[in-house]
């Protein structure tokens, strides 16, 4: 009986310790290596019965120890009682989770199958969902598979052509294939399967620079570089308003400015949120003290609430010396808090959301000229939307710089898990990525996705670097839909070819 019992927990069991291995690949640091094992445990689960719940359950393990910030996020900063807290992070995982779940469901017809059904089919069904996750209910593309390959040689390079869901493919296929492997089903073709994604990482290592159209701006001459300043203040979030200490982080992001403005013409990139609760449309303070900063000779960009006829956005503003240059105002605002979705039908969501803002969303994807460059801005979660870098990349820019406010967060696996989306985005689009970050992490990106200078979270100060922009588009920043589109037709034509020949 003990044996019997036994034997009906291990597939319960496997799923949690394989979501949990999962998750482990995205703390503060990845597990290069185990990423190649990971999802082994919920590709074996697709042989079992019922591996429609058991895959849910591996989903809603991964999501509960990949993201556990959320809870006191919403205890702290959305006065939620803990025990609210913790059903609202519960939910949106067995939303989350259910990605799995139909991954497992979908996917046991094709594991099933075996052969190419499998190795090809698989890998593209989760891209596809991944996909999906991308763009369902405004779309929540954190975690991507890719991002625990981001220490792995060759993956940041090769998304030049592939993009992250292109890596999350060879991932996938890596998995599926050291399982294959290792069962015993097809040994020699999981080998060989894994010696091939080896094989596709090393030619990405190697010539993934996205082709000799991603050169210097002008051709014929080397490109100049540019001198920018990436503002790290430190400024934590007040829980109550205080009026000491936000004057305190007030003048300390302005300190901190006249510190690195010590090159004429450099730019100043100040963090999501560094001068609250000023604004720039509704405090003369503020716009004072910033014009003075640019007439010391170095350009803001900044950010900042901005009051119009049509609502509050969330901007960017780029000020120089005879005023404000460009805005960019924020395009994909972020669910519960810079807006409430469908707050009119559920009065609950106001309750749960009631520090969020009601802000509108921008649609102008134009960057900000700055001398010789077009600056491609992204505001904090924007950068997740692989696509959505992409067009800025279209539309000109040369050289991309996001500001956010990781504070909501903590000293915790949120910021490290928001800057690997950074050099994945500079890595697919084949840019500079610049980054300023109001507790860390503050950094300086190259443009195949390595790491030149960083400001870790809880220090304060900031980087000082040239960047050279470039023009020119990557194959994936010029069809980023191709690699997620393919993946899906060719999961559809996999679950077809299997559930014909199960008929």
């Amino acid at each position: 009986m003990l044996a019997g019992a036994t034997a009906r927990l291990a597939p319960w069991l496997l799923a949690s310790v394989g979501g949990l291995l999962w998750a482990l690949c995205f703390g503060r640091e990845t597990l290069p290596l185990a990423s190649w094992l990971a999802l082994g445990p919920l590709v074996m689960l697709l042989g079992l019965p019922r591996s429609w719940a058991l895959g849910w359950l591996h989903g809603v393990v991964y999501w509960l120890v990949a993201i556990p910030w959320i809870r006191p996020t919403l205890e702290t900063y959305g006065g939620l009682p803990t025990w609210l807290a913790a059903v609202s992070l519960l939910l949106l995982c067995l939303y989350l989770g259910a990605f799995h779940g139909l991954f497992a469901f979908l996917g046991r017809s094709l594991w099933r199958r075996g052969g190419v059904v499998a190795m090809a089919g698989l890998p593209a069904l989760w891209v596809a969902l991944e996909w999906l996750r991308a763009h369902l209910f405004s779309g929540f593309p954190w975690n991507l598979a890719a991002y625990a390959w981001t220490e792995v040689p060759g993956a940041l390079p090769i998304a030049a052509w592939i993009g992250a869901y292109g890596v999350s493919f060879l991932l996938l296929l890596a998995n599926v294939a050291a399982v294959e492997a290792l069962v015993g089903r097809r040994r020699l073709a999981g080998v060989a399967t894994i010696l091939a994604c080896l094989l596709a990482l090393a030619i990405g290592a190697r010539w993934g620079d996205g082709g000799p159209a991603l050169g210097p701006p002008a051709a014929g001459r080397a490109a100049p570089s540019v001198s920018v300043r990436l503002l790290q203040p430190n400024t934590e979030n007040l829980v109550s308003w205080d009026p000491v200490l936000a004057q305190e982080g007030y003048r300390r992001i302005f300190d901190l400015s006249y510190r690195a403005c010590d090159e004429a013409g450099a730019l100043l990139v100040w963090p999501e949120s560094a001068a609250w609760p000023h604004s720039w449309g509704a405090s003369p303070q503020l716009r004072q003290d910033l014009k003075e900063l640019a007439a010391a000779g170095c350009p803001v960009l900044f950010n900042s609430t901005d009051e119009r006829p049509e609502g509050y956005f969330n901007s960017v503003l780029l000020l120089d010396r005879q005023g404000v240059a460009g805005r960019y105002d924020k395009r994909h605002l972020v669910p519960f808090g810079e807006y409430v979705p469908l707050a009119r039908a559920f009065f609950f969501l106001q309750k749960i959301a009631r520090n969020a803002g009601t802000y509108v969303a921008g649609s102008d994807v134009a960057p900000l000229p700055w001398g010789d460059q077009l600056l491609g801005p992204a505001v904090c979660f924007e950068v997740v939307f692989p696509a959505e870098v992409a067009e800025q990349v279209r539309a000109g820019a040369t050289l991309l710089v996001t500001v956010t406010n990781d504070a909501w967060y903590g000293d915790t696996s949120a910021p490290w898990q928001h800057f690997r989306a950074v050099r994945f985005r500079a890595a697919e689009t084949r840019r500079p990525f610049v980054r300023a970050a109001l507790t860390g992490i503050s950094a300086v990106v190259e443009p195949d996705g390595s790491v030149r200078q960083l400001l870790g979270v809880g220090e304060e100060g900031f980087l000082r670097a040239r960047v050279r922009g470039r023009t020119g588009i990557s194959p994936y920043a010029r069809q980023p839909s191709v690699v997620p589109a393919g993946a899906s037709m060719v999961a559809l034509f996999a679950i077809f070819l299997a559930r014909r020949r199960r008929s």
